[in-house]
């Protein structure tokens, strides 16, 4: 039987190191893309490494070779100039180049889509994010408009505030609001390599969060 491989976009981030963990416990195959190799911890010594940038094609299409899902966590820090739906152009351009039709996202619970009931203090928390990092939310709805348009079986997952630590146990997921206000990085790379054998969210934008 020919194992699966993954590829990882941000892969040294707070959730992309357990995502190809988990990864390679499940058996899966796993391809990173880092910046900085030495950032890599060590029990990741199985994870095959592409060193290069998320903004670069040729280092997209490296990572991205031969693997049956892609999994994109990129992330930035707050005041950048927001580039996610660049790195999620180049993305979903070589995904579509290579054959390759899983892809699995993440974004924040503050992105607000059409169909979404979200109650009082969410709405005010996403009304607050509008306010004071109004560039970034225009790219990830940027972002997010790029998957739709696309025929690729893609699912985005929103996310609550992330937090440093072990496994809670089961997720709560909602399609229309955020069912909880926090989630361990590590249930976040256990439920998204998960979903890589998963139908359920195909083309939605679920929102996830822990117990």
């Amino acid at each position: 039987m020919v194992q699966r491989r993954i590829a990882v976009i941000g892969g040294t981030g707070k959730v992309g190191k357990y995502i190809a963990e988990t990864g390679l416990e499940r058996g899966y195959r796993v391809r990173m893309l880092v910046r900085d190799p030495e950032r890599v911890h060590k029990h990741l010594e199985g994870v095959e490494l592409i060193v290069g940038d998320a903004l670069n094609a040729e280092s997209i299409e490296e990572t991205i070779q031969n693997c049956d899902t892609v999994i994109n966590t990129f992330g930035q820090p707050v005041r950048a100039m927001p580039l996610y739906s660049e790195v999620t152009k180049l993305i979903l351009s070589q995904m579509k180049e290579q054959g390759i039709q899983r892809y699995i996202g993440v974004t924040g619970g503050s992105l607000t889509l059409v169909g979404d009931r979200k109650n009082l203090i969410n709405r005010f928390g996403a009304g607050v994010f509008e306010i004071l990092f109004s560039k970034m939310m225009v790219d990830k709805r940027k972002e997010h408009d790029m998957l739709k348009q696309s025929d690729l079986a893609w699912t985005l997952f929103r996310l609550p505030f992330v937090y440093e630590g072990p496994e809670q146990g089961e997720i709560r997921k909602n399609l229309i609001d955020m069912p909880g206000s926090k989630i361990s990085n590590r249930d976040i790379a256990r439920f998204l390599v998960e979903q890589i054998e998963k139908k359920t969210y195909f083309h939605q934008t679920p929102f996830i969060a822990g117990n």
